[in-house]
């Protein structure tokens, strides 16, 4: 799982077996070792809810996904959801869940669990 954070934005992008995990069992996690501290995020199925929320706290970032959506995402052709959030403070906060397709340009990153990029020519 990637998480890309700029400003009030967050992109959360799944591997395949990452979503399968989160339809199969209604969550997927990852955890980043500071020296003193860990930063987590996740993403969660919730059945209370009817768009992508967030949340952070305890140095984790939760990406909440309505179940009746995420459920099933596994076995769509859905890329991704989003929703922009309204924030207690006045502020928005943009949220995009993606599944993750493989770069069209060599990477030294492992790609090998990636969705296959529909933009690659045969």
């Amino acid at each position: 799982m990637k998480i890309r954070i700029k400003g009030n934005s967050i992109r959360f992008r799944l591997t395949q077996s990452e979503v399968k995990q989160l339809s199969e069992t209604g969550s997927v996690a990852e955890t980043t070792q500071f020296e003193q501290t860990k930063f987590a995020y996740k993403v969660q199925l919730e059945s209370k809810i009817q768009e992508l929320e967030a949340s952070f706290s305890e140095n984790t970032i939760t990406l909440k996904v309505p179940q009746t959506k995420g459920s099933s995402w596994f076995d769509s052709d859905n890329v991704g959801f989003e929703n922009t959030m309204a924030l207690q403070n006045g502020n928005q906060l943009h949220l995009l869940l993606e599944k993750d397709f493989a770069c069209l340009e060599n990477t030294n990153e492992d790609q090998s669990d990636n969705y296959p990029n529909p933009k690659m020519q045969c």
